[in-house]
């Protein structure tokens, strides 16, 4: 994988969700003591949630647009916060070492933006939605186009992340059929998104092509509570 400094977006995603996610604890976490397993499920307070910035059915309707952003950065619960960014810290330090820094931010952001909104819109009247899954598999849509347009598409490290993005980003879309709780409408828009972005923007590459991926290089997706 990339080395941090090659990747300063990504490093300042995850520093920054890790603190968000440290708050939210802090404010409304499970009890540490007595330690035990299942505090890596045990819920943050959804009403602290709600306070801080979780994303509603309201968000439009009662024009609390701040929401739509605040929502890409926050977690339901230990679980999720950890595989959300060890998925992000897989998929957006190899795209933005391959692509670009103001690459990977615009999509990245634009793509959470689309996947907040049409979760807005679909939400019941007392539901929430919270997580950075929209915005990685934004980065996951993109990926598949920017690899087959890029220089490096018949390399055969190129081929296999290209079937792995393609098999996730298959899984992503179906999980919510068998898993309710999951963000179904979030993550629809965040892999449609960004297979436009990734098909219709300015093409360039960074550099030389980083060291070929392992085969775990997408080993974990994320999930949206």
């Amino acid at each position: 994988m990339p080395r941090f400094k090659e990747t300063p977006v990504t490093l300042s995603l995850l520093l920054f969700i890790a603190a968000v996610f440290a708050a939210e604890w802090w404010l409304g976490g499970p009890s540490l003591s007595p330690l035990r397993w299942d505090i890596l499920i045990d819920p943050i307070n959804p009403n602290i949630l709600l306070t801080i910035g979780s994303i509603t059915s309201d968000a439009l309707r009662g024009h609390q647009y701040w929401r739509l952003m605040s929502g890409m950065f926050l977690h339901a619960n230990f679980t999720h916060w950890l595989l959300n960014s060890w998925t992000l810290y897989q998929l957006g330090s190899l795209y933005e070492a391959m692509f670009g820094s103001r690459r990977f931010a615009f999509i990245y952001l634009v793509t959470g933006l689309c996947a907040s909104v049409i979760s807005a819109l679909h939400l019941p009247a007392d539901g929430a939605s919270v997580g950075a899954s929209g915005a990685v598999l934004g980065i996951l849509g993109a990926f598949i186009f920017s690899i087959q347009r890029s220089r490096w598409v018949h390399e055969r490290w190129a081929r296999f992340l290209l079937y792995q993005l393609i098999f996730w980003g298959i899984v992503n879309i179906t999980l919510p059929y068998f898993f309710p709780v999951i963000d179904q409408w979030a993550h629809l828009a965040g892999i449609g998104s960004g297979l436009i972005l990734g098909l219709v923007l300015p093409h360039a590459h960074k550099g030389p092509a980083p060291m070929p991926p392992s085969r775990d290089v997408v080993d974990v997706m994320p999930y949206d509570d």
